[in-house]
């Protein structure tokens, strides 16, 4: 079992984490992952993600009233993207982490300061099903190196043209095929052994709570100011990474 400081600590970073997902609908493996590695490790903050990642995105997987329209669009993706995770955990296991820290840190800092851009992201139109799975496969192989589907997932996921909650509920279907998926790879991989298994399952406390104070938060916070604090955040906290990791 992980040194008890170690997931007091977690646990701060997870109500924080699950806050940003309750509010926005995603960040909590992004921001978690992102922050324990930037003062833990990153093959740490991989395995600690894993149960609450899963669980929270089950939750916002399962609202939304459209589950069957989109797994038949998706299923695709969602089945290329187990695949990415495992070859993407493969990468985990042989490269050397502050490479794959530096490299998550460059994801944040990309997708967060496209995001600021707020661009119109072109429709995939009639490419679209040859795309599912090379996307998925794509984001599944972020998934597994650094636990973030975002970058090109959610951006993939944004371009389809789908309702805010039919978009909410996509990227909870995804998170949370890639995030079993992930589970998956890091036992094959001898990575998530039973100790770790059950400090992830203690994380799920601290994130449910957060994850329910961001939904209130939501509910009287303009969400464009919230977005725009956020992906400033997402930015800095990626330069870190970068910095440290290569500089």
């Amino acid at each position: 079992m992980p040194d008890p400081q170690l997931l007091a600590f977690a646990a701060v970073i997870f109500l924080f984490a699950g806050s940003i997902k309750g509010v926005i609908g995603v960040g909590l493996p992004t921001v978690a992952v992102g922050l324990m590695t930037a003062f833990v490790g990153l093959h740490e903050a991989v395995q600690l993600v894993v149960v609450p990642a899963f669980l929270t995105n089950v939750w916002q997987g399962a609202m939304g009233g459209q589950f069957k329209m989109l797994v038949r669009r998706l299923w695709p993706l969602l089945m290329a993207s187990c695949l990415g995770t495992w070859v993407g955990a493969s990468i985990l296991v042989a490269i050397e982490p502050r490479y794959l820290s530096g490299t998550l840190g460059g994801l944040l800092a990309a997708y967060s300061f496209y995001s600021l851009l707020t661009p119109q992201i072109p429709p995939p139109g009639r490419w679209e099903k040859a795309l599912n799975p090379v996307m998925g496969f794509l984001a599944g192989i972020a998934t597994g190196c650094v636990a973030s589907f975002v970058m090109p997932g959610a951006l993939y996921l944004q371009a389809l043209g789908l309702t805010r909650d039919a978009l909410v509920q996509a990227m909870g279907i995804a998170f949370t095929v890639v995030t079993a998926a992930q589970a998956v790879s890091l036992t094959g991989h001898g990575m998530l052994g039973p100790d770790m298994g059950m400090a992830s399952a203690m994380m799920l406390i601290p994130a449910a709570a957060g994850m329910i104070g961001g939904q209130m938060i939501r509910r009287r916070l303009p969400a464009e100011t919230f977005r725009r604090v956020f992906f400033f955040g997402l930015l800095l906290l990626g330069a870190y990474l970068v910095f440290r990791s290569f500089f």
